[in-house]
């Protein structure tokens, strides 16, 4: 992903953002990213290797789970401006850790999720941070 594309190549290219990637161990295993157009979990299939073209389980997000989770990351992003202990291994925020239980149902993969290969690409970060990072996806069925 060393080439940052614009806005409107990825766009036009049928990649959308990634809204939130809290999931990453040696690459991008999970998260929150537009399919089509509409809000979906993602959560790889292989947590092993990574390899050039990754298959995740992909589901629908709820509006509320949505929400939830956008609040969740902003909690996130203080720990990465260096405002507080990283919350993600509990006690540090209340409200966070009372988001992580939640928002425990919504992320679990349902047995309807579909199965996607992933082409991941860098573009522009959106203008507000609670809107997505600077990593965009397109996806593709894999069965």
């Amino acid at each position: 992903m060393a080439e940052v594309w614009s806005r409107d190549r990825l766009i036009a290219e049928g990649f959308g953002p990634v809204l939130f990637e809290p999931d990453w161990w040696d690459g991008i295993r999970g998260g929150l990213a537009e399919v089509d157009g509409i809000v979906h979990y993602f959560e790889s299939l292989n947590y092993v290797d990574l390899v050039d073209e990754v298959e995740y389980h992909v589901w629908p997000a709820s509006d509320d789970a949505v929400t939830m989770e956008r609040e969740q990351c902003a909690i996130y992003r203080r720990y990465e401006a260096g405002l507080i202990k990283h919350p993600g291994y509990g006690g540090v925020d209340a409200r966070y850790d009372e988001l992580t239980s939640l928002l425990a149902p919504h992320r679990e993969v349902p047995d309807d999720a579909r199965q996607f290969l992933a082409e991941w690409r860098s573009g522009p970060a959106a203008p507000d941070p609670r809107d997505g990072f600077a990593t965009w996806v397109r996806w593709k069925a894999s069965r």
